[in-house]
């Protein structure tokens, strides 16, 4: 498996217009990006810092992920993911080394990206996302 670098660091919000405000205001960071992934129940927003995104996601529905996310546990980072050349061939060598996966097979995702989660079970606590940008 081959990773290049962390593509972005997801954070659950209760109240994206609020948060993008605070980034924006307060630490100076521009939002380029506001997108709706309905299959996922979310709304969110994006942030370059250097080569990393920052994603803020706020459910658009409370039985969705990111709701049950912030019902449970309140905002904060919700997972790290990391940008990977061969998502298909990396599902495929990390179900052989034993990692539990979310997705069997890759899904398309917030900007066009193919992406495939791991279970936090088999990744100590973290929720970690694989991303793989085929237009590039």
């Amino acid at each position: 498996m081959e990773l290049s670098h962390i593509e972005h660091i997801g954070i659950a919000v209760k109240d994206l217009k609020q948060t993008i405000k605070y980034y924006e205001d307060v630490l100076g960071l521009k939002c380029y990006a506001i997108e709706e992934v309905k299959d996922q129940r979310v709304k969110t927003a994006f942030f370059m810092l250097g080569q990393t995104k920052i994603e803020l996601l706020e459910s658009t529905d409370k039985e969705g992920p990111i709701g049950k996310f912030i019902e449970k546990k309140g905002e904060g980072i919700h997972h790290l993911a990391f940008a990977v050349n061969g998502i298909n061939s990396a599902l495929v060598e990390l179900k052989e080394k034993g990692i539990q996966l979310v997705d069997q097979n890759p899904r398309k995702g917030a900007e066009g990206l193919d992406i495939a989660f791991l279970h936090p079970k088999s990744t100590h606590g973290v929720l970690t996302e694989l991303c793989e940008n085929k237009n590039k």
